[in-house]
């Protein structure tokens, strides 16, 4: 089904995974074993990652697959900039014929290891958009709540996301983000500027104090004065700062519920368990608030 039609019905429910790689290799069954996971907290989609290299676009299909074969509607990531044409048709046809009808649009954030190639023939996530039409998928696109760290406001971003809705964008999935205030400034600034399209928050639980170096890399993310202190504070017990950090997504999420969210994704870093606890915290808000209309 259509994510696009599932979110005029009702909040969407959704994780995100990715292909993890051994000796070199996708694990598909380690990942299968965490969708199955997943699958126990009846989410409406599952995003599948294939990196901004284009490496694991095969292993990315075959896993789409995986996730439409036992119920769940997949949401593939197709990234344009380290692709040609041809490599976006191979895996677009992979898709068509596995029956997943929605994507993901992305241009990618360029490799260290990429020179002036990378974006070569798609320079934009909206280029990339543009070219996806003719396979009829239902496309998603992504958004930055603290803005795109190559636009120099956040109102030059907006401009980019209506070009993106203007070339076939439904939906919007937000980058990870730890305060709220920031989504939404992001919404009400997009629907002064004209665009209606659901903005769906991305979520990641902060368990632990090694991966927020690489948060900040991936994506500049703001962590708030209060989490900062709790972090302080619990970094020296893993056990610790993983209760700090499924409560704070837990809290993060009933906030953007009460406010009017169209739907919760979850990076889930491919932790079925973590998805597992912050959901069952969720539970009376999800039985109440998520079903369909």
């Amino acid at each position: 089904m259509r994510i696009d039609e599932l979110l005029k019905n009702k909040r969407t429910l959704s994780f995100e995974v990715f292909p993890p790689k051994k000796d070199g290799f996708v694990d598909k069954e380690k990942l299968y074993e965490t969708i199955d996971g997943l699958k126990a907290l009846k989410p409406d989609f599952i995003s599948v990652t294939y990196g901004a290299s284009g490496t694991n676009a095969q292993g990315a299909a075959d896993i789409a697959g995986y996730v439409k074969s036992i119920g769940i509607e997949p949401l593939a990531h197709l990234t344009g900039g380290p692709s040609t044409p041809a490599d976006i048709d191979k895996f677009a046809k992979q898709l068509v014929e596995l029956k997943v009808d929605n994507v993901l649009a992305l241009r990618g954030d360029k490799p260290l290891e990429y020179g002036a190639e990378y974006c070569k023939h798609f320079k934009h996530a909206s280029d990339l958009e543009e070219y996806l039409k003719k396979y009829g998928f239902c496309m998603g696109a992504a958004c930055y709540p603290e803005g795109h760290a190559e636009s120099q406001t956040l109102y030059g971003d907006i401009a980019n996301l209506k070009k993106k809705v203007e070339n076939g964008a439904t939906f919007f999935i937000t980058q990870m983000f730890f305060d709220n205030a920031y989504y939404y400034r992001l919404v009400n600034e997009a629907r002064r500027e004209g665009i209606q399209i659901p903005i769906i928050p991305g979520i990641m639980p902060l368990t632990g104090v090694n991966n927020i170096g690489r948060i900040k890399a991936m994506c500049g993310s703001t962590i708030p004065i209060e989490f900062r202190n709790m972090i302080e504070i619990y970094s020296s017990s893993p056990a610790a700062m993983r209760e700090a950090g499924i409560n704070y997504a837990v809290y993060q999420i009933c906030d953007l519920i009460a406010k009017g969210a169209p739907g919760i994704h979850i990076y889930t870093m491919n932790r079925a368990d973590t998805a597992t606890e912050i959901i069952s915290r969720l539970k009376n808000i999800i039985n109440e608030f998520f079903q369909t209309d």
